[in-house]
């Protein structure tokens, strides 16, 4: 037996006979025992050690009494607790069944009638207690014991008990620990963001669980729980009917509207949502919009470098299917998350929302080329088309058209085919130019400084190659600004030769949506030309509405002027269309962190952590919130982390240098600074970076003369001196004002 088995009987000796261990979940270990007062047979669960280190037994013990005082036919009733031995227990039935997860783990789908009466019998007990003002906070089928024919809520109070809760109803998704308080799986938008909650916050779980129930998927799934949180707070669920053919309108609807991410826009108590369920006309029907992943082809290929024809291929029948209207792509991120990995196509579809798969192979063998695709209906399985296509390599256009009509015709019918001959745009000129191109991209998303050189090489000879080819310039610009952005070569020299590459595409190309983002992103951060950039962003999303790149320039160059609440839905559509993209999703915190609103940019930074922890940028993006948030001690350790992990990048050094200087420690602040003096007869380092720490030591002198020298070399984040809080300190100096004026942003 454990030590805390043994612990426990001895503690419990005068009260309970511990017997055996029943089993052990997230939260606590429940042990079967009998109880020697009232000679019946009970459940002990214990807290697990480190949630119990967290929340003391006050707070502990104060929700379980709470817990305690309901009484309800479907609620499993608390009959005692407390604190032995530094361990926190509380003590219910011993249910005789089984738990809903232990039936769906079995059955995976449940029929529907049984489903409504679990529901149902659910939404009662909820009812109940919200009109104790008792939220549940942990729905899920392990907490649903189905006993006799009847479903059984258990754990009431536990959720809130362990949260970092201080009275007002907040919720915090990770305890500093790490530990999830609460199931994503079947967490609510509202509470994976730390908000307000109330009884529809339970309602919005209990749809998970029926959505479950009847699909045998939940609505959300992904391979990690923050990536399905961020799935909760951007997307929309797939609807019941797609997921389980033969599911009624009505129940579709009604589950939908539970489901909906606002709680304003779902039922207002669980009752109401029962009634939809079982009365068909209460809710009108969702509609079911066709839709589409299309999963990176396989490399079949003998040489192993032909990867960026597999990638470029995919992308370019994204592309091509994302112009058509009527028809949902879900994004590249999105998709690329499942390259070179087994899926079950259920599951699929339910992550990321889709009604049908495209996958398929590529294989090249010198000019020879062949491409193999199927089209898959997520609902049943069944193959909706396939084909295969052996041709020379000049033919990968009318490969890749003729597998995006295929799509459509098998999709929509030959009206918007015909829609889809109007809409593509192909650069079909030289295929040796095109595979130059691609390669380019390929290596430039590895997001190092070899990637970047390699990639600029690529894009000059696809160029010599075509030099009409307006996409291989647009690639050219995007590089230049990357090396730019991540301080691998100074402003001036990149962001001239992005400037170049940019006028020769709109030049070649004016309708090219990626030539236009690239202007403005040239605008926006080096030429300080406000209104160009705007026009620049505004002019690729009329061409590209969809486009997640443009909308995540756009809304960083409108946080940037101050216009914080008109960025943020920009951003956060960017973030819905792209859920999986990393900087997307810390663009997201930036507008928190610009706005002030720390606790939201933490999360936002700790979740996009979460889906690469190898993004090490994030270190120093939730160094400057846990600053701003007063969390001190947090910052250093995530700027020391940083700086290990990006072998010393100047900007993890200069924010560290700020925080020990602030902090009284100022030898290591000096050695910092030194080191970046020293690094700087080598390498690149921003002035407004060495502003930054000497900001720290309070040289206010210093630090604007850094920031004067910043704007004659046009630092990157310049930009954002009118909204980072980090300058906040010298914002009454007239001198801050007369710098605000200079990058045109007047006297913000």
């Amino acid at each position: 037996m454990s030590e805390q088995f043994e612990r426990l009987k001895l503690s419990l000796a005068d009260r309970y006979v511990l017997e055996r261990k029943l089993g052990a979940g997230g939260m606590a270990t429940v042990y079967l025992a009998q109880d020697l007062k009232h000679g019946r047979e009970v459940a002990v669960k214990v807290l697990r050690p480190e949630l119990a280190a967290t929340v003391g037994a006050d707070r502990f013990l104060r929700e379980i009494e709470i817990a305690a005082g309901l009484t309800h036919p479907h609620i499993v009733p608390v009959y005692d607790s407390g604190e032995v031995d530094g361990m926190l227990f509380f003590v219910m039935p011993h249910v005789e069944g089984e738990s809903l997860r232990e039936r769906l783990d079995r059955d995976k789908q449940l029929p529907l009638p049984e489903a409504l009466n679990i529901v149902r019998e659910t939404a009662d007990a909820l009812g109940y207690a919200h009109a104790q003002a008792v939220l549940h906070r942990d729905i899920k089928p392990g907490n649903i014991l189905l006993s006799r024919g009847h479903a059984i809520v258990m754990d009431f109070g536990i959720a809130r008990a362990i949260s970092n809760s201080d009275g007002d109803g907040h919720l915090d998704v990770i305890t500093e620990e790490g530990l999830v308080v609460g199931t994503p799986t079947y967490m609510s938008p509202e509470q994976a963001g730390g908000e307000q909650l109330d009884g529809r916050s339970d309602i919005y779980a209990l749809a998970c669980v029926f959505y479950e129930m009847l699909a045998g998927v939940p609505p959300f799934v992904g391979p990690t729980p923050l990536s399905i949180l961020l799935q909760a707070i951007g997307d929309t669920p797939p609807s019941l009917h797609r997921a389980r053919g033969g599911v009624p309108a009505h129940v579709d609807a009604a589950c939908a509207k539970a489901l909906a991410r606002l709680p304003d826009d779902r039922f207002p108590s669980a009752q109401e949502f029962v009634t939809a369920l079982e009365s068909p006309g209460t809710t009108p029907p969702r509609a079911d919009p066709i839709s589409i992943a299309v999963i990176p082809f396989a490399n079949l290929s003998a040489d192993a470098d032909n990867e960026y024809l597999c990638d470029g291929i995919t992308e370019e029948i994204i592309v091509a299917l994302s112009k058509l209207r009527g028809l949902n792509v879900a994004a590249r991120t999105s998709s690329f998350a499942y390259k070179n990995k087994e899926f079950n196509l259920t599951e699929l579809g339910a992550a990321l929302n889709v009604t049908t798969v495209l996958s398929g192979s590529v294989r090249k063998a010198g000019k020879k080329l062949r491409v193999a695709a199927q089209l898959m209906n997520v609902e049943d399985g069944y193959q909706l088309w396939s084909e295969r296509y052996d041709s020379e390599m000049e033919d990968v256009f009318d490969i890749q058209d003729n597998i995006a009509a295929a799509i459509v015709t098998k999709l929509q019918g030959k009206l918007v085919a015909a829609n889809h001959q109007r809409t593509t745009h192909r650069y079909k000129a030289d295929v040796e130019a095109y595979e130059l191109y691609l390669k380019g991209r390929y290596v430039e998303k590895t997001r190092s400084e070899a990637g970047f050189t390699k990639g600029i090489q690529y894009f000059n000879q696809a160029i010599e190659q075509d030099p009409e080819y307006a996409l291989a310039y647009a690639g050219l610009a995007d590089t230049y600004s990357l090396l730019a952005w991540y301080r691998l070569m100074t402003p001036r020299a990149a962001f001239s030769r992005a400037a170049d590459a940019v006028q020769l595409a709109l030049a070649i190309d004016e309708r090219l949506p990626e030539a236009h983002t690239a202007s403005g992103v040239v605008k926006f951060y080096y030429d300080w030309d406000w209104a160009g950039a705007d026009q620049a962003f505004r002019r690729a999303l009329e061409l590209d509405p969809n486009d997640a790149t443009a909308l995540h320039g756009y809304a960083e160059c409108l946080a940037a002027r101050g216009t914080l609440e008109e960025a943020r839905p920009i951003i956060e559509r960017a973030q819905q269309l792209e859920p999986m993209s990393l900087t997307v999703n810390a663009g997201l915190g930036w507008i928190h962190f610009f706005r002030r609103d720390y606790e939201q940019a933490i999360n936002r930074f700790e979740k996009t952590l979460a889906l690469d922890p190898d993004y090490v940028f994030l270190h120093w993006f939730l160094g400057q919130a846990y600053l701003m948030n007063g969390s001190s001690d947090r910052a250093m350790a995530s700027f020391r982390r940083g700086l290990e992990l990006s072998t010393q990048h100047p900007g993890m050094a200069a924010y560290l240098a700020y925080t020990c200087g602030r902090h009284g420690d100022v030898k290591e602040a000096e050695d910092l600074i030194a080191k970046l003096l020293s690094a700087a007869s080598d390498r690149y380092i921003p002035a407004d970076y060495m502003a930054v720490a000497y900001l720290g030591l309070g040289r206010t002198d210093e630090a604007f003369a850094w920031l004067t020298k910043a704007i004659d070399e046009r630092s990157l984040h310049l930009v954002f001196l009118g909204v980072d809080p980090m300058f906040d300190a010298l914002r009454p100096d007239p001198r801050f004002g007369a710098l605000l004026r200079t990058i045109g942003l007047g006297s913000a």
